[in-house]
């Protein structure tokens, strides 16, 4: 209790700073005066230490509270470069939302007693998820997080890589669906585990009750840590799901082919403005629910670094007419998919479920993405003309 207690404060002491860093550049940005920089922060940082206000920022690791600086203004130099596609202003840190700090030196592990070495705190025992090869790595910080009621430890290294070859030579492809989480080329599918949709109810009970209850009390805190705590059993479960589906497929295949999704732009709201609103806009959120709850984008970064991890390969390959295309004779009209779940080809007559077909369309553009990197085109049956995928 003790050491949870010192990572609380070492945590609300690099929140304090990064938050306080913040504002007086942002006090500077709306008066149109340069901001400060990493060097000018830490003469700041050092004021505050000394400061008869600020006693508690002693409590924490000089290196932990100059890092959160650097972390500052690495955003704040991202904010403001060019190349970079999202130009965003750093935000203020809320108490008990993604709670860490990282500590860029003087840390030690021990992975025989699987205890950790972190200053200020002392040594900490963990459990080991992962085991790190010293002999080939270097450790270069390690990040102190808190998720729900745990607290995690992520360790960065510089880890000299050998190349290695996947065991088993053949490709398959993937393709994501609601009603069916993943559908194979080879024909398996694997059903949905829905996490949020069965949990969704108690949810919902958990946060009227706490409506109920007087904001910042000892219950209303309580109320808080079931919330979260709930929260972080739905993640849990898709996770855990995840992980058993992508390791399995990974074990499997040398190379495998995945849609080439734009996740956020298929799960934005449909509710418009006010000059235009959006139509079917319940339709829309449930399927935005349905979408987020299937986890896609957590399953592609897990067979990405997993495929890494084996030497195999990972091809992106675009989901266009992949469900209107026949895998037979090449034909692509919207006809050949009339309903959600059934492909029949209108030229050929090959019926298969839609899912399959998608994904035996997606493995065909691997083998061609992985022979030559062209492009692929099909043929549209209503206007004859060749589209390039």
């Amino acid at each position: 209790m003790k050491q949870e207690k010192i990572l609380v404060d070492i945590a609300g002491a690099t929140r304090f700073v990064w938050n306080k860093a913040l504002r007086m550049n942002l006090t500077r940005l709306e008066d149109k005066n340069k901001i400060l920089w990493r060097d000018e922060l830490s003469f700041w940082l050092t004021f505050w230490k000394e400061s008869e206000d600020y006693k508690f920022l002693k409590l924490a690791d000089s290196q932990a509270l100059q890092q959160k600086l650097c972390d500052l203004d690495k955003a704040f130099k991202d904010a403001f470069d060019k190349n970079q596609p999202l130009k965003l202003i750093p935000v203020y840190k809320k108490k008990g939302l993604s709670d860490s700090f990282r500590y860029p030196q003087r840390t030690k592990i021990d992975q025989d007693k699987r205890k950790v070495y972190l200053p200020k705190i002392g040594w900490v025992e963990y459990r080991k998820s992962q085991q790190i090869d010293t002999d080939h790595a270097e450790i270069r910080s390690m990040t102190v997080s808190k998720k729900g009621e745990h607290w995690f430890v992520s360790v960065l290294v510089n880890q000299t890589n050998t190349l290695k070859q996947h065991t088993n030579g053949s490709l398959v492809a993937v393709d994501l669906g609601v009603k069916k989480l993943i559908s194979l080329s080879t024909g398996k599918q694997y059903e949905p585990v829905d996490s949020f949709k069965k949990n969704q109810a108690k949810l919902a009970k958990l946060q009227r009750q706490l409506k109920r209850k007087t904001k910042f009390s000892s219950n209303w805190k309580k109320q808080q840590e079931k919330i979260g705590k709930l929260h972080t059993h739905i993640a849990n479960i898709r996770h855990d799901y995840l992980h058993k589906i992508s390791t399995e497929i990974s074990n499997s295949h040398a190379i495998v082919t995945v849609e080439d999704l734009k996740i956020k732009n298929m799960t934005k709201s449909a509710k418009g403005t006010k000059e235009k609103p959006g139509k079917k806009v319940k339709q829309k959120s449930g399927l935005n629910k349905a979408i987020l709850d299937q986890g896609w984008g957590i399953f592609v970064s897990q067979i990405e670094y997993k495929q890494a991890w084996r030497g195999g390969m990972v091809l992106k390959a675009n989901p266009k007419y992949s469900s209107q295309e026949c895998p037979c004779c090449g034909h692509v009209s919207s006809e050949n998919r009339k309903t959600q779940a059934d492909f029949v080809c209108v030229e050929c007559g090959y019926s298969n479920n839609a899912d399959i077909v998608a994904a035996k369309n997606l493995e065909v553009r691997g083998h061609r993405m992985l022979a030559c990197g062209s492009s692929i085109a099909v043929k549209d049956a209503g206007s004859g003309n060749l589209r390039s995928l």
